[in-house]
Formats: C-alpha cells, sequence, structure tokens
C-alpha cells in the first residue's frame, strides 16, 4: 500500500477505512467478531489509517477498534473524534453538539481508555460547535498534546475561515468531510485553504455512502430505523433514478480501464491532490479488497477531464443531507 502524509508529518495508508458502519448506521448491525476480523484483515493488506468516533454506536464503534488494533499498537493510527453531548450511562444516541474546553477535555478520558491506548494520535472536532470560539477548541486541544493525550488535531466539515482560525491557535493536521464524484463543495474553499496551510484532506463517504460502487439500482430501499440512507433526499427513488445516469457513465470508464465503478472513484480522489486520503468504509472482505485496489488504478488526464465533465453535465439531484444534518455542518 501506498503511503501519504496528512499535514506536517502524519504518515498513512493512501486508503483508509471507515469503521462508522461496522457498529450500525447502514441496515442491520454486524458480528463483532467479524468486524475485527476485517480490521485485522485491512492491516494484513497495508491498512494503516483506522476511523472512529464516539458517537458511533455510541462508544462502541471505539471499543471495537480499541479490540481490533490492539495487537498493532505503534504500527496504525487511528483518528477518532469528540463535539457531541452522549449520555454516557444511557449510551444515547446524538444530541447538541458541544466543543465547551471542559467536556473536550472529559472526552478524550473516555476515548482513550475505549480505544486502549495512552495517545490518539489524531483528534477530529467532529462538527463545529457555534456556542464555542474555535479558538477555545484549538487551544483544548493544544492542551491535550501538551499533555501527551493526543498527537494530532482535525477538523471535520469546517469552513475555510474557521478552519484559518484555529490553525492560528494549534495546527490542524487534517480536514475531514464529505468530498466525491458527486459532492465536490470542499473544491469551493477548503480544499485551496488546505493546500495554503498545509493541512491533509479526508474525504468521508468518497463512495456516495455506497452509490457510486454501481452496486444499489433506483429500487433498491433503505430500512428507516437502521439505515441512514432512508432519510437523505439524495437516496429518494426519483433522485436515485436521476443520479443512476453518473454512475452509469463512471461504469463506462471503469470497464475500459479493467477496474470497478468504485475503484475509478477512489481514484479520480486521489488523483486530486496527493495529501487527500480518502476513508471508504465496508463490512465485507472482497469490498475492502476493492477499495484497496483503487490505489493501483491510474486515471490520465483526458480521464480525469472526463470524469470533471460528466460531473458538470448530470448534475446530481438531492441533497446529501437532510436539513437538521446539513444544519450541523459549518460549511
Amino acid at each position: 500500500m501506498h503511503k501519504r502524509v496528512l499535514g506536517r508529518g502524519l504518515e498513512v495508508s493512501a486508503i483508509g477505512l471507515g469503521c462508522m458502519s461496522m457498529t450500525g448506521g447502514y441496515g442491520s448491525t454486524p458480528r463483532k467478531e467479524d468486524m475485527v476480523q476485517l480490521i485485522r484483515a485491512a492491516v494484513e493488506r497495508g491498512v494503516t489509517f483506522f476511523d472512529t468516533a464516539e458517537i458511533y454506536g455510541p462508544y462502541a464503534n471505539e471499543e471495537l477498534v480499541g479490540e481490533a488494533l490492539a495487537p498493532y499498537r505503534g504500527q496504525v493510527v487511528i483518528a477518532t473524534k469528540f463535539g457531541f453531548d452522549i449520555d454516557p450511562v444511557e449510551r444515547k444516541p446524538p444530541g447538541r453538539v458541544t466543543s465547551e474546553p471542559g467536556h473536550i477535555l472529559k472526552a478524550v478520558e473516555g476515548s482513550l481508555q475505549r480505544l486502549g491506548v495512552e495517545a490518539i494520535d489524531l483528534y477530529y472536532q467532529h462538527r463545529v460547535d457555534p456556542g464555542v470560539p474555535i479558538e477555545d477548541v484549538a487551544g483544548a486541544v493544544k492542551d491535550l498534546i501538551g499533555a501527551g493525550k493526543v498527537k494530532h488535531f482535525g477538523m471535520s466539515e469546517a469552513a475555510a475561515a474557521t478552519i484559518r482560525r484555529a490553525h492560528a491557535v494549534q495546527p490542524v493536521t487534517a480536514v475531514q468531510s464529505e468530498y466525491s464524484l458527486w459532492w465536490r463543495r470542499p473544491e469551493e474553499e477548503v480544499l485551496g485553504t488546505c493546500q495554503e496551510l498545509g493541512i491533509g484532506f479526508v474525504p468521508y463517504s468518497p463512495l456516495g455512502r455506497g452509490f457510486l460502487t454501481g452496486t444499489l439500482p433506483a429500487s433498491t430501499t433503505f430500512d428507516g430505523g437502521n439505515d441512514a440512507r432512508a432519510n437523505i433526499p439524495r437516496f429518494e427513488p426519483d433522485a436515485m433514478a436521476h443520479n443512476q445516469a453518473l454512475v452509469d457513465a463512471v461504469a463506462d470508464i471503469a470497464r475500459g480501464k479493467g477496474a470497478t465503478p468504485g475503484q475509478v472513484a477512489l481514484a479520480w480522489l486521489l488523483a486530486q491532490k496527493p495529501w487527500i486520503v480518502p476513508i471508504p468504509g465496508t463490512r465485507k472482505l472482497e469490498r475492502l479488497e476493492e477499495n484497496l485496489g483503487a490505489a493501483e488504478v491510474e486515471l490520465t488526464d483526458r480521464e480525469l477531464a472526463g470524469l470533471d465533465a460528466l460531473v458538470a453535465t448530470i448534475p446530481v439531484k438531492g441533497a446529501r443531507y437532510a436539513e437538521d444534518a446539513e444544519a450541523r455542518t459549518n460549511l
């Protein structure tokens, strides 16, 4: 597996593994034992970058990742996130966003324990808290870095101006935001800011929550109680039928390269900047191997231009989030 560098010195595999779905959120919840084996299979195949968060579960995902990666301490990079008000006893789902410095100091202790590490490699603010100055958040993480509990500071779904303010207090190593062939807003300001400041960029949902793989026909239905896509406008039947044209066009390019649509979508991301590291998620070994194979797919300048033209001529239908979820982003 090729390596890339986030920020000023955090070396990771060119493709990471997003672990969120391994404890639910996209249909039925898989067996923990199976997911432990999948994470370890990723390590064996060269993956060194794993993404989790305290809110996934809540807590269950960090516990899973901590157990799975226990044999590989010092060999892998684990990223996790803070920023939601969670009842530690009831383990209730997401409440309000909260990044008060006192909350961060408590949250880090829980994440350290669940992950079974002495220091968190990359600690993201999960969502920007409009009620707390970002300088205070960055200052709190700076203190944690000074105390040896955190190694690198990250931000998720943050606007360019917010990133700049935080970076002035504590250098930001990576910004994580949704980015893919069907969601390109980071190109407007955030990517340029990252390049200027020397910050890495980590796209989540790089395969459009599975849609860009070409395995979700317009007839696909989602369980409203267990699958987050049931509440996303982009996955409504009429939107999926419209958006299929984009996947079909990507599939045409993929066939010509002996690749899959998902591999082309990931290769496109890797070709954008050398400091971009996508973190596709999966719960299947065959999909893991397919995703990692994207690192070997090289797109020509003509093919990259063709993909850009496709997006321009086949506009995506439907919002990427429901209104309440989009309101939590800072973009």
